[in-house]
């Protein structure tokens, strides 16, 4: 934890200056950022919030901020240092060290220096030495196919097991109001990341934890664990975070053994995906900064996607593709007189495919965040795995610029474009049917499922759709794959209002979204659909389906942002067990836990346990920090 200056050693000075100041601060979103100029206030915590931080954590179904009663769930010491050195360092540049401190106490409050998380649950001090051996999950989606199914022989549990699964643990994230990271399970431990920008090693069966490593940002990006042979050989595990650093930490022991910015632009691009693992090679996918801004006077856009190969041993970079080739230049000003920059965007969302087959590396790119909108946006790349070179490039929505200011009344910093936002947020599936035909399946913010020839340069082989498509609805965070069918869950989350109105706050419409459909992988013939379901009488509530879905030999999981996670037979779609993880928890690690939405990580299924990620603060949504377990009659 980084020290921070007591009250007293404040100078007065100090004080006075920064009320006269005229200060404009940016706040930090998921996808982008907004900014607002303002003038600073007395230092004071309430007054401070309302004139700099509301008009986007007030407006969080619209900014995809957290509200200020997800933002009470971490410390004061987590907000003033992402203020002063994390994710929001820019939003706090021009705030007084008495400013930053007086909000985070107001948001949270607590003061600084009583926020200390208990020191329990640790693993017993003789620990069995790591291996590798035994039932794993091993990345985003398992294989390097990013299938998301799991064999009966790794996952341990079966059709008959399923709904006698009951909670065995729960391990609480300090100081988060998220849980967005899904873990990695390999050796019998997990490597699960979090947003207080921990990557924590949990014993697999109990969850006491063996070490946790910190990071220079935030970590969504899931673990993969691969050994690499230098001067003694050892399992490494690889991530990156919310800044553009990749990271490889010994899996054993926690220790860096190398940390490598990836993006070196200035432009705060950021790793969420998974890293891939080939042949001695790591395959980092980055995304790119800009996309929520709605001031006329803040610069828009210069920042892009890109996909890294990296030695796995040393971290060198070996080869970095932009997604969009053009470097950003000047095109025009908008309303207010600031330089607009082009072409922006085209992030790479989730976690790159490799194809061993034809040694290429597949990825989807998001949407541009400035006009003229360009050819690789919404698109699937392939690139050569030795060289970065894009060997071809399927575009499934053509003309995407956008920004969150398309949602707000006025259209602040809107691209004329206008969206409509089709997002490839889910990493493409590579299928081998039995006929040994190959198959690319994409899932698409649009709510199509499309499937493309990866032999044919991404030719369409079929389309179908599960839903209306929206910037937070069709298919979000990914699909799964059984080798037969294709299972994809519906998003579209809706709102009671269709714009921001500072007047008037949106809230989760309760009737609209979710779905889970099957869907054969041969001919897109709908094989089945479960109906979305219902949020009854429960608050802040959608049906909607945005996290990824997992499959295991005749069950598909599949969480909802109505805090339940279910499991579908994959022969008619029934439901055959629902737990809603949306409640109160006694975590091992003796940390108050708290369950919510579930969104982003999808179900990950090894040795006979569950693990699933509850709590998703932003638009909105309920707010949690907890990892659950889950084991068959809970033994």
């Amino acid at each position: 934890m980084e020290p921070f200056p007591v009250p007293g050693q404040i100078e007065l000075a100090e004080r006075t200056a920064h009320t006269a100041r005229r200060v404009r601060l940016v706040c930090f979103l998921a996808l982008g950022f907004i900014v607002t100029p303002l003038v600073a206030a007395d230092p004071d915590g309430a007054s401070i919030f309302k004139q700099h931080c509301a008009v986007c954590h007030e407006a969080s179904s619209v900014t995809r901020a957290p509200d200020r009663g997800a933002l009470a769930l971490t410390s004061p010491e987590t907000i003033v240092r992402a203020l002063e050195s994390g994710l929001m360092r820019e939003q706090g540049s021009s705030l007084s060290t008495t400013e930053k401190r007086e909000v985070a106490g107001y948001i949270t409050g607590r003061v600084l220096g009583q926020s200390t998380a208990p020191d329990l649950g640790q693993c017993a001090a003789q620990r069995p030495a790591f291996s590798t051996a035994g039932p794993s999950w091993n990345g985003w989606g398992v294989d390097l196919n990013n299938s998301r199914f799991q064999t009966a022989a790794q996952a341990g549990i079966g059709v008959a097991e399923v709904p006698r699964l009951k909670l065995k643990w729960a391990f609480a994230f300090p100081d988060a109001y998220i849980s967005n990271g899904q873990p990695t399970v390999i050796g019998g431990r997990l490597f699960v990341p979090s947003a207080n920008r921990r990557l924590y090693s949990l014993d697999a069966k109990t969850g006491c934890q063996y070490w946790a490593f910190e990071a220079d940002a935030p970590v969504r990006s899931s673990p993969t664990i691969a050994a690499i042979v230098g001067q003694r050989t050892r399992n490494v595990a690889f991530f990156g975070d919310r800044r553009g650093t990749a990271y490889a930490i010994d899996a054993e022991t926690g220790e860096s053994i190398w940390k490598t910015k990836v993006d070196e632009t200035g432009q705060s691009a950021g790793i969420g995906g998974a890293p891939a693992y080939y042949d001695g090679r790591l395959y980092v996918p980055l995304t790119a900064a800009g996309e929520g801004s709605i001031d006329l006077k803040a610069v828009c856009c210069r920042s892009r996607g890109a996909l890294a190969a990296l030695d796995a041993a040393t971290g060198r970079v070996l080869w970095k593709t932009y997604t969009i080739p053009e470097e950003p230049r000047i095109t025009g000003q908008n309303k207010a007189g600031t330089p607009m920059w082009a072409p922006s965007g085209a992030s790479i969302w989730s976690s790159p495919t490799v194809d061993v087959e034809r040694k290429v590396i597949y990825a989807g790119t998001g949407d541009n965040f400035s006009d003229p909108p360009t050819n690789t946006s919404d698109a699937i790349l392939a690139f050569d795995m030795q060289t970065g070179k894009i060997v071809w490039a399927k575009q499934l929505t053509a003309g995407d610029a956008y920004t969150v200011g398309c949602r707000m009344n006025n259209k602040a910093g809107c691209p004329d474009s206008n969206g409509p936002d089709f997002d490839i947020g889910a990493p493409p599936i590579l299928v081998k049917l039995a006929s040994g035909r190959r198959v690319l399946l994409v899932s698409q913010k649009s709510g199509i499922a499309h499937a493309l020839d990866p032999d044919r340069n991404g030719q369409i082989l079929w389309e179908y759709r599960v839903g209306r498509g929206s910037p937070l609805g069709g298919i979000q965070w990914g699909s799964a794959a059984d080798g037969v069918n294709m299972y994809a869950a519906n998003s579209d989350i809706s709102f009671t209002k269709p714009s921001f109105d500072q007047t008037e706050k949106r809230v989760l419409d309760p009737t609209r979204g979710g779905g889970l459909f099957a869907i054969s992988i041969a001919t897109g013939e709908k094989i089945w659909a479960a109906a979305p379901p219902s949020c009854g009488t429960r608050l802040f509530c959608s049906p909607a389906q945005s996290a990824a879905v997992t499959t295991i030999q005749g069950v598909v999981f599949s969480g909802s942002e109505d805090g339940h996670i279910r499991a579908y037979s994959t022969r008619d779609g029934s439901v055959i067990w629902d737990y809603d993880t949306a409640q109160g928890y006694t975590a091992v690690n003796g940390v108050p836990a708290k369950g919510g939405s579930l969104d982003c990580p999808g179900p990950v299924v090894a040795g006979g346990m569950l693990y699933v990620a509850s709590g998703y603060g932003s638009y909105g949504g309920q707010p949690g920090n907890v990892l659950l377990a889950f084991s068959i009659d809970g033994q």
